[in-house]
Order: structure tokens, then C-alpha cells, then sequence
């Protein structure tokens, strides 16, 4: 839930564009945000967003994609780009997160991209 949902016991739509960002961080890393290994410094989405730049194979889980497979450079493309989406809606500012209009034209680019990528294999 947003940060300003516990501080302020505020509810909104950008309160529901953090939790489906953060849903979508558990899903493609099987983590949650309550998981061991986040502390006070360090957080599901600080942990993916140092994974994109570190390499976001480190934070993605390992049963989702196998290095071997034909498609792999797409397929972490793709969660790369999940990823990144996923960051733009827990933004800690309810005012710069991305609304679900935006949300959901990225997640229909990422698919057609994904597509693309696919057809030229």
C-alpha cells in the first residue's frame, strides 16, 4: 500500500497504482515486500531498481526464464520493461506515479514489443 495510505490514512487510485506495482515486483520476482532480506534500508522496489541497472536478471526469479532458451535476450527485455512499470507506479510521490490509463498503453507497448521480438526469432 502507498506510503500515504499508513501516514496520512488517505485512499486513492494512486494508492491502487502502487499496490499493482508492487504486485507486479512479487510476481516476476517471487519476493514480497515483507519478505527477510528487505530491512530498513533496503526495499522490493529499491532492490529491482538496482537490479536494472546492475542486471535484472539478479532480481527476476530464476523459474521464469532459463538462460538456454531461444528467447531469452526478449524475455528479459520484457521483464526489464515490467520492471521499470512497476517502478513508475510505486514512485513515493503519489504525484508522480503513472496513472492506470498510462499503465496500461505501457503494458500493451511492452506486449507488441515482446511480439516483434518473437517474429524476428
Amino acid at each position: 500500500m502507498g506510503a500515504e495510505y499508513g501516514q496520512e490514512g488517505l485512499v486513492s487510485t494512486s494508492c491502487d497504482i502502487y499496490s499493482f506495482g508492487i504486485m507486479m515486483m512479487e510476481v516476476f520476482t517471487s519476493k514480497k515486500p515483507t519478505d527477510e532480506m528487505f530491512t530498513s534500508d533496503l526495499s522490493l522496489s529499491h532492490w529491482v531498481s538496482k537490479a536494472l541497472v546492475n542486471g535484472v536478471t539478479q532480481a527476476m526469479d530464476s523459474r521464469l526464464i532459463r538462460k538456454d532458451e531461444e528467447n531469452f535476450f526478449a524475455e528479459v527485455n520484457c521483464v526489464s520493461s515490467i520492471f521499470e512499470l512497476a517502478l513508475n507506479c510505486t514512485a513515493e510521490s503519489p504525484e508522480n506515479r503513472i496513472n492506470i490509463k498510462d499503465a496500461l498503453a505501457f503494458l500493451q507497448k511492452i506486449r507488441l514489443e515482446f511480439l516483434v521480438k518473437l517474429s524476428e526469432n
